[in-house]
Parts: C-alpha cells; sequence; structure tokens
C-alpha cells in the first residue's frame, strides 16, 4: 500500500522504517528535509509538502508533535492561503493519527474529517523511540469500525499489541493522555523512592530491584528505573513533553468538570524543572533529578 508518512520525528522516522520494512510504499515529508532524506535512502520518496504527500497515497499517517502542528498541516496555516492536508484528501480516505494530542482537537478534527466525507482513526502509542525501532508499541486505536479494520494492517507492523478503545477518536487520545500521566506519577514515585533509599544508605538499584521483585514484577517499572540511574545519550521523550502531555490531561478533566489533584502538584513540579533549565532533560531523568533538588533528606 502506498502511505503518506507526515512527521519523522523520533518516533515517526523509526515507525516509518518499519512500513518500509513491512513492504510499503512510503511518501514522506517532514519540516526538517533532512530527516525525509534518511529515509530516502531507505526507498521512500519525498515530498515538498505535506499536502502533496497525502494526494499521492492511498493513506495519509501522521506522527506531529503537538496541537499547533497537527492544525498547521492537517487544517492549514491560518492567514496565510496554504491549505491544509485534510484539504488534499479525497472523499472516502483515510487518515490515521499517530500523534498525542488533546482532547479538544481530537473533537475539533473529528468533526472536520466529517464534513470532508474522510475516515479518521485516532492511534496514539506507548513506547519510547527504541520500542518503536523494534516495532513493539503499545497502540490504542478509536474510530468507527470499518475504518479501524482499514488501519489495522498498517499499525501491526509498528506494534506488539493494538487495542481498540472505541468509535470515538477522542477516546484513543483521552487514553493515551491518562496513561502518560501515570508514567509521570510512576517515575516521581521512583525519584522520591529512590532519594529516600539514599538517605536510608540503600543503593536505589537494590531497592529498585527488591521491591519490584517482591510487589510489581513489571518491567516497566525496571525499564524507566535504569533510565533513570543511567541516563541515556540522548532524551527518549523530554520533560517538555511530559509538562505538555500533562498540561492537556489537566484540560481534558476541567473540560468535563473534574479536577485531578496529583496532576495539578505534577504540573507544578515539570514547571519547576523548566524554570530550572531542565526542560531538554529525558522525561525520567529530568523528574528524578527534581526530586533531589527538591531536598527530600538532602537539606
Amino acid at each position: 500500500m502506498k502511505i503518506a508518512f507526515l512527521g519523522l520525528g523520533k518516533m515517526g522516522s523509526p515507525m516509518a522504517c518499519r512500513l518500509l520494512a513491512a513492504g510499503h510504499e512510503l511518501v514522506v515529508w517532514n519540516r526538517t528535509r533532512g530527516r525525509a532524506e534518511a529515509l530516502a535512502a531507505q526507498g521512500a520518496t519525498i515530498a515538498d509538502t505535506a499536502a502533496d504527500a497525502a494526494r499521492q497515497a492511498d493513506v495519509t499517517m501522521t506522527s506531529l508533535f503537538d496541537d499547533r502542528a497537527n492544525e498547521e498541516v492537517l487544517l492549514g496555516r491560518a492567514g496565510q492561503g496554504s491549505g491544509g492536508v485534510l484539504d488534499a484528501l479525497t472523499p472516502g480516505a483515510l487518515h490515521v493519527s499517530l500523534s498525542t494530542i488533546s482532547v479538544a482537537l481530537s473533537e475539533r478534527l473529528t468533526a472536520e474529517h466529517a464534513r470532508r466525507g474522510l475516515d479518521f482513526v485516532a492511534a496514539p502509542v506507548f513506547g519510547r523511540p527504541n520500542i518503536a525501532e523494534a516495532g513493539k508499541l503499545w497502540i490504542v486505536a478509536a474510530g468507527a469500525d470499518e475504518a479501524v479494520a482499514r488501519a489495522r494492517p498498517l499499525l501491526e507492523p509498528l506494534s506488539r499489541g493494538i487495542t481498540v478503545i472505541g468509535t470515538e477518536p477522542r477516546q484513543a487520545h483521552a487514553l493515551k493522555l491518562g496513561g502518560n500521566f501515570l508514567i509521570s506519577a510512576m517515575i516521581h514515585a521512583l525519584g522520591e523512592a529512590f532519594v529516600y533509599a539514599e538517605g536510608q544508605g540503600i543503593a536505589p538499584t537494590a531497592f529498585l530491584e527488591t521491591v519490584n521483585s517482591a510487589l510489581f514484577q513489571s518491567p516497566f517499572y525496571a525499564a524507566y528505573g535504569d533510565v533513570m540511574l543511567n541516563p541515556p545519550p540522548e532524551p527518549g521523550a523530554t520533560i517538555e513533553l511530559g509538562a505538555k502531555d500533562l498540561r492537556l490531561l489537566r484540560e481534558a478533566a476541567a473540560a468535563r468538570q473534574m479536577r485531578l489533584s496529583l496532576a495539578d502538584d505534577l504540573a507544578e513540579i515539570f514547571s519547576q524543572a523548566q524554570e530550572s533549565g531542565l526542560g531538554g532533560e529525558d522525561w525520567a531523568v529530568g523528574q528524578y533529578r527534581m526530586a533531589v533538588r527538591r531536598g527530600i533528606l538532602h537539606n
């Protein structure tokens, strides 16, 4: 199948590579052309614009950074006379969004797709870049049954599992934000527990191995604990990204007249981290450093 893949960042590039390896034909576009050229060396075709890429393909898949990027690429740049990708698609075309975006934008995009007669599947992913490279992401999908069925063969080369959460795309984006909230909460709890352990003369590695064996038996705790204690040379996801997703979670909760007290507390910690110059740090590493800087048993 010929796929337009838009957005070749830390997550988009390895996902596009997986689709090429699965035998699909790719037309790619990225704001920074250099990332697209790396895919061209593997057989992808580079399009000059996102809309041009979409016109050449059977299905369009997007992995764009945030709400603003999604709005500009999909709906066009307001006041600049440039059309968006959705206007380049013909009725019946399928768009699969792999991005993590706000619930409000997901609702707006659902309406914009319906107005144009387009199929829209939300399919945000759980996993870091190395997991994307291995094709072991977990994907949460939502959309009309027929649209999800069309998208599934394209999602399978990227994932170790797919959860279809409902028929409304907003549901998948809401779940992804909730999952990322749990990641932030877990990292913060681990960070404070490590600081506590160090204050008691216990090596954080021994603490993690013991508690995880006794209580959780979770490869997730083990993996993130290892990232925190052995920072990777390049961040998988940054504090800035975590702060963005937490803000979107709180906005979605507020829209349903809900307040999440732990999310509010974590938002303040993320704000302090950014003010302290940790915004570009790895999400897990930055939160751990904030736990130390906040002075728990280190006053």
